[in-house]
């Protein structure tokens, strides 16, 4: 995800402090994983620089100076840029998984064994995700439903490989 852009779009409704970017990134995207303020700050310093946000005011207080940003028109044409462009299909062709299969093949391993475990840890991070999502809004609902997707699809995937390893074992040790 663009931390840059996700920031300008954050801006677009009105100026705003660092602090309350933070604040609305992480209740909106930052479930599990939350932006960290230095990243906030260097975003916005680089935001700043390439003229995408403006400094709209310094409030002094008993800490450090709080600026408020806002959007620039120029900001406001790279959002609307970046939410009219596709993100490309990432077709996973460089699998570390098959990787490790083949490999495991090749050294006389227990390939199965790998499936077996790959498959035991989708299914537990499938679990966590289905409480989530449950117990979540719609964001959190929807979010969850695009990584079930996913890892359902890997799912499919190890069953496939599972049932053909043996002609994947002839083919990799010819």
């Amino acid at each position: 995800m663009s931390i840059s852009h996700t920031l300008l779009a954050l801006l677009e409704p009105g100026p705003r402090h660092g602090y309350d970017l933070k604040r609305a990134y992480d209740e909106q995207f930052g479930h599990g994983k939350p932006l960290a303020y230095g990243q906030v700050y260097s975003t916005l310093s680089r935001l700043l620089r390439n003229g995408m946000v403006e400094v709209a005011g310094v409030e002094h207080g008993d800490g450090p100076d709080r600026k408020r940003y806002t959007i620039t028109d120029a900001g406001i044409t790279d959002v609307e840029s970046w939410l009219s462009t596709p993100e490309s299909p990432e077709p996973y062709l460089q699998n570390t998984l098959y990787t490790k299969v083949v490999l495991a093949l090749l050294s006389r391993r227990s390939a199965e064994d790998v499936l077996d475990a790959q498959r035991a840890e989708h299914l537990k991070v499938m679990r966590t995700l289905t409480r989530r999502k449950n117990e979540g809004d719609l964001a959190d609902q929807l979010i969850c439903d695009h990584a079930l997707f996913h890892l359902e699809a890997d799912l499919r995937w190890l069953e496939l490989t599972a049932a053909r390893l043996g002609e994947l074992a002839k083919a990799v040790r010819s």
